[in-house]
């Protein structure tokens, strides 16, 4: 889907411009930090040039979101708790248990899931409360007159600023855990029959057994969630609100879901108007790679080349872990570029070299990537 349909989309959310008039639409961004934040940019960037306001609510504690940096993009600075440090150690805690679990057990695997999670969606609720507890802060955003909200749905507190405000929401979405937002705050049919639970490495096609595992899944999921939701969101919305309600209730009043995939890399499944596939958004033309790195991937021949890169949170990781990872990588005919920081690793193969950025669209665009 192109960048011209998601601004249509927004624009029947009353963000048209009327040129006759001069107006334009303001908007209102709740975003999640690192890739989520890259992707949900793309977006903004679009809605800039085509005359919106657009402002970012982000705490102190934000790591890639800078608003320092110049900017059409208007970005409204909220104290927390939570110091950088503080949000870049959870994070990276976080994603140390992800790089290293091992599914040798079912249940193991749910465990730290579980507590991956639990982890995120404590400090997405200290921000949150941050947010809505400055009464300084709410007053402004009252004032400001904003048309819609668009949040990021894996991170919570944008569809509370929605119902607060009482403006439209637009949502921003790769996938929740066991599709739980999608199927209960979304309602979108999801049969456990034939959708296979994400994350659970299942395809469409599956025997009596693995539907069984399924729909294990699903229950586990479900269960989680609730469980969740009781003890946490729901009391915390109640009490902002100022009356009974829960986290998938005021999910489930978000106008638009933009799913960040296309959907032919999706299993088949039931989808509501309303869902809409936006993958591609954060793609640009190809620029050229630095001689060096050219040079080396033209090295490669027949063979091609593999990038590899534990994403843009996990900036080190231990000597032992880099040193398996470097032998392993060592016994492969493929040229390999590996995103890393930190010392070089002395079982570091001929065929690898060790850069602290790779440019992956860049890289996508050569015909020797495998």
């Amino acid at each position: 889907m192109s960048l011209k349909w998601i601004s249509l989309l927004l624009l029947l959310l009353q963000l048209n411009c009327f040129f006759s008039s001069g107006s334009c639409g303001k908007v209102l961004v709740w975003p999640v930090e690192y890739s989520h934040w890259i992707n949900m940019k793309t977006i903004l960037d679009e809605l800039v040039m085509k005359g919106h306001e657009v402002t970012v609510l982000t705490s102190q504690a934000s790591v890639l979101i800078d608003p320092s940096k110049p900017s059409a993009i208007k970005f409204e600075i909220f104290p927390t708790l939570l110091t950088k440090h503080d949000f870049e150690n959870t994070i990276e805690h976080m994603l140390n248990k992800w790089t290293y679990m091992v599914k040798d057990s079912f249940w193991t695997y749910f465990s730290t899931v579980q507590s991956i999670f639990r982890e995120f969606f404590d400090m997405q609720m200290k921000i949150c409360k941050d947010v809505v507890s400055n009464k300084k802060l709410m007053t402004k955003l009252h004032e400001s007159r904003f048309d819609v909200v668009l949040a990021d749905a894996i991170g919570p507190c944008g569809e509370l600023l929605a119902e607060i405000l009482q403006i439209p929401l637009v949502y921003s979405l790769r996938f929740s855990p066991g599709f739980a937002l999608e199927k209960y705050g979304g309602k979108l049919p999801l049969p456990p029959s034939y959708v296979p639970v994400i994350m659970s490495e299942l395809g469409d096609q599956m025997t009596f057994m693995e539907r069984v595992k399924n729909m294990m899944y699903v229950l586990y999921f479900d269960f989680w969630f609730q469980t969740f939701n009781e003890k946490n969101w729901n009391q915390f919305y109640s009490e902002v609100l100022g009356r009974p309600t829960t986290l998938l209730e005021t999910i489930g009043k978000a106008d638009m879901w933009l799913i960040r995939t296309f959907w032919d890399f999706e299993f088949p499944r039931p989808l509501l108007p309303n869902f809409e596939f936006v993958g591609g958004l954060h793609c640009k033309p190809a620029k050229p790679l630095p001689k060096e790195m050219e040079e080396f991937v033209q090295s490669s021949g027949e063979d091609g080349i593999v990038v590899f890169t534990l994403g843009s949170i996990v900036t080190n990781i231990t000597e032992e872990r880099a040193n398996v990872i470097a032998s392993a990588l060592a016994q492969i005919p493929q040229k390999v570029l590996w995103r890393y920081h930190g010392k070089k690793p002395d079982t570091l193969g001929p065929n690898t070299r060790l850069y602290k950025w790779i440019p992956q669209n860049d890289l996508l665009a050569t015909s020797r990537m495998l």
